[in-house]
């Protein structure tokens, strides 16, 4: 999983490596709560639910494989037989003293929420890890969403948004020692699949680092079930005593933001990471802000660097990690210099005063003006706009973070909706390329089940050890999974990929799906030069461009894009170690095409043997705990890949060579 080192500045601002800078690694989210909560937690108690389920998967494995904590302690598993008993669970192992966690999302989040007043209401220091997903409203959907969290933050519970998949790991850190320390328990949030299943550059956090910041279980937790020395938790009160207990808590909670502030605080001198409450970028001397909780913050950082040179228009970014508890001085204190600001939230509450983040940060600004304990003293409040957007994992564009800015600049919209079609919505006029200078972009077209997110996932692990590049790997899913069209994306760049979003422009696209042609348009979005991979069975160039659709190869002219093609599904079969793994192989020998087609080898000047080295190497790693057979296995379908892949000459796609009959039939024979 390493890619290159990388230096990391010391908080004293000496240059020197702070004592735990990270081990270089590439994961997505869900990946990244696994490796903490594997090393600091005694068990976990979870019920499967999309998209948390591969965090609860993962702790399994660890479970399954045997793994110890950092102290020696063996790992537990339990599933009981829903989400509100997994929180069930979780609170009675918490009470007997045990470390413990659970992951959900949506609807399980909100099956729970009887079992979280309990939790907070004892004193239970536990953190749960959210994939944050849109609930069942209008009709089902398992993307992302920030209704189902929003749902219980009356509950009592800290809760901490995260931008990407290394904060995943890190405020997972910080959402334990505050709880530990505060006796109260934390969500620790990030977009469901938007970051849950998004690989990206991370630094995982040291076991040493870990054992430091948490602290053993022994040392921290309290045993309510001591039969040594009982206490009584739960128990019924009338009028006389409910009030007393219930508001004698703030002696708890109002020590949390400053227990936040030092853990923070400690994270950063430990390891150059700093997170704040408040995280702004580019708020020294903007005059527009644009405000938000997780990934689409990290489109927002991306776009505002080209809004600022293109327009003129000086834009910052706020991003609220902390949304319980709420800091509102540090809000107003990062926003009272702005003419104008824009709320952006995953959700929509038509009956409310104003959506959940927008009226909070509203009231915030109230308390202020009135002279409010804490709070900066103001004469005015800056013009507040609110929209709804990325509701369900509907896309969020660099385009509509240009639309959102001029919106304020030309003093339009109170209330709008970005990236669909009605009444509210902001016009998108320009839809900027953001991405790091010299990034190599990848959009896969395949078919759900095929193994394909699995592949775009080597892919990008492999790629970033081969080459030493950034990257940046997420799917597109669909709830209705297997059997229909998947796509999905990768991008590698020099430099950190800040952008959660759809490409839309792209350099390369292999169609492992064989209808590609027939069920979208592979080709939309494709530069100038680009180039494409199809799967055929053919082994003459003319055979596979005269199955090509006539529409697609006007299109592959217009553009000069570049053809490639391999019978990756013959090498797969040939190579598979065992015969339920030939489709998810396939994705492997597109891997060798990848390494074929991209130009990394090239910049780097490495040779064909130096790449397969390196290769090799990243592979043993993904594969090496499987046996050295796999490994060869996975290796020399690489090969064969890389081999094997022949490009259609000029010549050839010059002429228009048609199959005799062309039919959807014939292209699965082709591409079969």
């Amino acid at each position: 999983m390493a890619i290159e080192e990388k230096k990391v500045i010391s908080p004293n601002g000496a240059g020197e490596t702070p004592p735990y800078p990270g081990i270089p690694a590439t994961s997505d989210g869900a990946g990244m709560v696994v490796w903490v909560d594997s090393h600091i937690t005694q068990a976990a108690c979870a019920y499967p639910i999309t998209s948390s389920t591969t965090m609860g998967s993962g702790y399994g494995a660890m479970v399954a494989n045997g793994k110890e904590n950092l102290w020696g302690e063996t790992l537990a598993f339990l599933e009981p037989e829903s989400e509100h008993s997994s929180a069930t669970a979780a609170e009675g192992f918490a009470l007997a003293g045990g470390r413990v966690s659970n992951f959900t999302s949506g609807q399980g989040l909100v099956l729970m929420k009887e079992v979280l007043y309990t939790i907070s209401g004892k004193r239970l220091p536990v953190v749960f890890h959210i994939g944050a997903r849109a609930l069942t409203s209008q009709s089902l959907n398992v993307h992302a969403g920030h209704d189902d969290v929003m749902a219980v933050a009356d509950t009592g519970w800290g809760m901490l948004f995260t931008r990407n998949a290394q904060g995943a790991a890190d405020l997972g850190l910080i959402a334990r020692r505050v709880a530990e320390a505060s006796h109260t328990p934390f969500f620790s949030v990030q977009d469901g699949f938007l970051t849950t299943h998004t690989v990206e550059d991370v630094l995982l956090p040291e076991p040493d680092l870990m054992k430091e910041f948490i602290g053993s279980p022994q040392e921290k937790l309290v045993n309510l079930f001591n039969p040594y020395n009982p206490l009584m938790t739960g128990i019924v009160q009338n009028q006389d005593s409910y009030m007393k207990g219930k508001i004698a808590q703030r002696l708890y909670y109002d020590k949390v933001p400053a227990l936040l502030q030092e853990a923070m605080d400690e994270f950063y001198r430990l390891t150059g990471r700093r997170y704040e409450m408040v995280d702004t970028y580019g708020m020294e001397d903007a005059e527009y802000a644009i405000v938000g909780l997780g990934s689409s913050m990290e489109t927002a950082r991306a776009t505002i660097d080209w809004i600022r040179s293109e327009t003129g228009i000086k834009m910052g970014v706020v991003h609220v990690t902390s949304y319980r508890p709420f800091p509102g001085p540090q809000i107003v204190e990062a926003l009272q210099g702005v003419k104008a600001f824009t709320v952006l939230e995953r959700m929509d509450n038509p009956l409310a005063q104003s959506n959940p983040l927008t009226a909070e940060i509203k009231a915030a600004f109230a308390d202020a003006i009135s002279g409010g304990e804490g709070y900066p003293i103001l004469d005015r409040v800056p013009a507040i706009y609110s929209g709804a957007a990325g509701l369900g994992s509907r896309d969020i564009r660099p385009g509509h973070f240009v639309s959102i800015a001029r919106n304020m600049v030309e003093g339009g919209r109170r209330f709008f909706v970005v990236g669909i079609k009605h009444e509210l919505a902001l016009p998108m006029d320009v839809d900027p390329d953001v991405r790091p200078k010299g990034a190599f972009s990848m959009r896969g077209h395949s078919v759900g089940g095929y193994g394909s997110v699995t592949t775009n996932k080597v892919i990008a692990s492999v790629a970033g050890d081969v080459f030493g590049k950034k990257v940046q790997a997420y799917p597109k899913y669909g709830s209705e999974k297997k059997g229909l069209p998947t796509t999905y994306y990768l991008t590698v760049a020099n430099d950190p990929i800040l952008t959660h979003c759809e490409l839309n422009l792209v350099d390369f696209v292999p169609m492992n799906d064989v209808n590609a042609f027939f069920t979208s348009n592979p080709l939309d979005g494709i530069r100038e030069g680009g180039a494409i991979f199809v799967q055929a069975s053919k082994t003459k160039p003319e055979e596979v461009w005269a199955h090509i659709p006539p529409q697609a190869k006007d299109e592959i002219r217009r553009k000069h894009i570049r053809v490639f093609a391999a019978d990756a599904a013959k090498i797969a079969r040939e190579e598979a170690p065992l015969p339920d793994l030939v489709v998810r192989m396939q994705g492997i020998v597109l891997l060798g095409v990848f390494l074929k087609v991209t130009p990394f080898d090239e910049e780097a000047g490495l040779s064909y043997d130096d790449v397969m080295v390196r290769a090799e190497k990243a592979l043993r790693k993904y594969f090496g705990k499987r046996g050295e057979a796999v490994v060869q296995a996975n290796l020399r379908a690489v090969k064969r890949g890389f081999e094997t892949t022949f490009e259609v000459p000029p010549e050839v796609i010059a002429q228009d060579i048609n199959a005799p009959i062309f039919t959807p039939g014939v292209e699965i024979e082709l591409f079969a």
